[in-house]
């Protein structure tokens, strides 16, 4: 650290504050307000420092470097000086102005930052500014390659070296915990606010969502990766895990909601993907932080949520939560069938088999958000031997068959069903949503059941039982079918299945392979 260590440093018991002197040679006996008596300390324990450009940052992992620290506070304006005292765990950033400060503050206070993957607090120091030692060159060199390439400076040596760069401009980003639908407008907004991104190209592996996006500096998908990675776009859920990618230059052949080039808006949209909106073509095509400049000051939370907003409320469709689903096998499903699979993606809260059209149904969720979710992962998937189609619908409810009239059983009502997996707000459901896959996660085991219990159960359901691990506990397990149409077969099959005594299995769809 050069000499940071040694700087003087006071504790004030109670409010954590840290003081701090210009000479490292002080001594703890210049510290003035360092020291509290006992009845002091209760009231600096519970007020809180007005707002100071300084920040006082607190929890830090060990090995948490001042390129790091720095990182929290780039999307936010200037920085201007760091203190880091790698003793106490702690730092303390100086921003360029207050109002950069309070705009961080108050981001960090909706969406807990993270460093190495561990969270950290964030307050106003009681300092005005920060005076540290100015010979100092390591601090002053990071500080200098950050302010250059902040003003759009060519990165020097002094930025490759601080800021560690690495080669590629693009990065792998993976989405974990997908409870709300991430777009790719969704990430352009919440990228933009380090540099310029140039190309997005969305898609899912692994039973995962991932994208890449190539910024057109390395240093800027360095500093992203620094800032971003480990964050939840919404609150706990949506984690962004963030790596360099091997590429250093995306080929994107078509502009629609999978693919895009920003310095390309003329591209076509491609197989019947909706193209991009001229208007949004032409403010990106001029300027990539233009949605961004209009909105700010906008938090990248606030960002992501407006850009989601506006995915969710695109037209008349998407406000409603109403899915029309087609081409079902009209002689297997039933409503049953369709609550329970959809049911995985969001509480269903009717059902309807149209009469005249008995392969389509109308099925309503509980909110715009868990309609498109459970559309994204359920259009073209395989149910009873058909692909089926998933698309929002006009319709803002599903109405229920007037009293007396009786539809056959093609209308069902679930508001008040028990079976929902998702009315306890921030339930664990939330963080576990994953694409169908062909390995289930089933949980609820009653201990006498064993491994050939399951597996005979799964097999009777039509599929091919391939692989089976019960977790240590044996309450839960992993089952892997043959393929992805049979494990959606068993779980709508077999999902609330009673075991006995009466112990329901609960099935889910995993991201895990045995």
């Amino acid at each position: 650290m050069d000499g940071i260590s040694d700087v003087a440093v006071g504790v004030k018991r109670g409010s954590d504050e840290l003081s701090m002197y210009n000479s490292p040679n002080s001594g703890m006996s210049s510290i003035s307000d360092g020291a509290s008596n006992g009845s002091d300390s209760k009231k600096l324990r519970v007020e809180e420092a007005p707002p100071s450009r300084v920040l006082h940052i607190r929890k830090l992992p060990n090995e948490a470097s001042e390129t790091e620290v720095i990182a929290l506070g780039l999307p936010f304006g200037k920085v201007t000086n760091i203190l880091t005292l790698k003793g106490k765990n702690q730092a303390f950033l100086e921003m360029g102005t207050e109002e950069a400060a309070i705009t961080m503050v108050n981001y960090y206070t909706t969406v807990t930052p993270h460093i190495r993957n561990v969270p950290v607090f964030i307050q106003y120091s009681n300092h005005k500014e920060l005076k540290t030692d100015a010979g100092n060159q390591r601090t002053q060199a990071v500080l200098q390659a950050v302010s250059a390439v902040q003003s759009g400076g060519s990165p020097s040596s002094d930025v490759q070296e601080a800021l560690a760069a690495a080669s590629s401009p693009v990065l792998r980003i993976i989405i974990d915990n997908m409870f709300y639908p991430v777009t790719l407008d969704v990430l352009q907004q919440i990228f933009s606010k380090f540099g310029t991104v140039m190309k997005i190209i969305t898609f899912t592996k692994n039973n995962q969502f991932q994208a890449l996006l190539q910024f057109s500096d390395p240093v800027n998908a360095q500093q992203a990766k620094l800032a971003l990675d480990g964050q939840n776009i919404y609150n706990s859920c949506c984690t962004l895990r963030i790596d360099f990618s091997k590429l250093v230059n995306l080929n994107v052949k078509y502009n629609n909601d999978k693919s895009r080039d920003y310095t390309r808006p003329e591209l076509p949209a491609g197989d019947g993907q909706p193209s991009l909106d001229p208007t949004v073509a032409a403010a990106f095509s001029k300027d990539s932080n233009s949605l961004l400049g209009a909105l700010n000051p906008l938090s990248a939370a606030a960002a992501a949520a407006a850009a989601a907003g506006r995915v969710a409320l695109a037209g008349q469709t998407g406000s409603s939560g109403v899915l029309l689903v087609s081409n079902l096998n009209e002689e297997m499903v039933t409503p049953q069938s369709l609550f329970t699979l959809f049911g995985v993606y969001g509480d269903v809260q009717r059902v309807k088999i149209l009469y005249n059209k008995k392969d389509s149904s109308l099925i309503q969720m509980s909110d715009a958000n868990q309609a498109q979710l459970a559309m994204s992962h359920l259009n073209g998937q395989k149910m009873y031997g058909k692909i089926i189609r998933v698309t929002l619908s006009k319709h803002q409810t599903v109405a229920l068959p007037r009293d007396g009239l009786d539809d056959q059983g093609l209308t069902k009502d679930y508001a008040n069903s028990p079976l929902h997996r998702f009315k306890k707000p921030g339930s664990k459901n939330f963080q576990n949503i994953f694409p169908p896959s062909a390995t289930l996660h089933l949980s609820n085991i009653p201990q006498d059941v064993t491994e050939d219990d399951l597996r005979l159960l799964f097999s009777n359901a039509g599929g091919t039982v391939k692989a089976f691990k019960f977790f240590q506990d044996r309450k839960m397990a992993l089952i892997q079918m043959s393929t992805v149409e049979e494990a959606i077969q068993a779980l709508i099959d077999l999902h609330n299945y009673n075991m006995g005594g009466n112990q329901h299995l609960r099935v889910s769809f995993s991201k895990s392979t045995i």
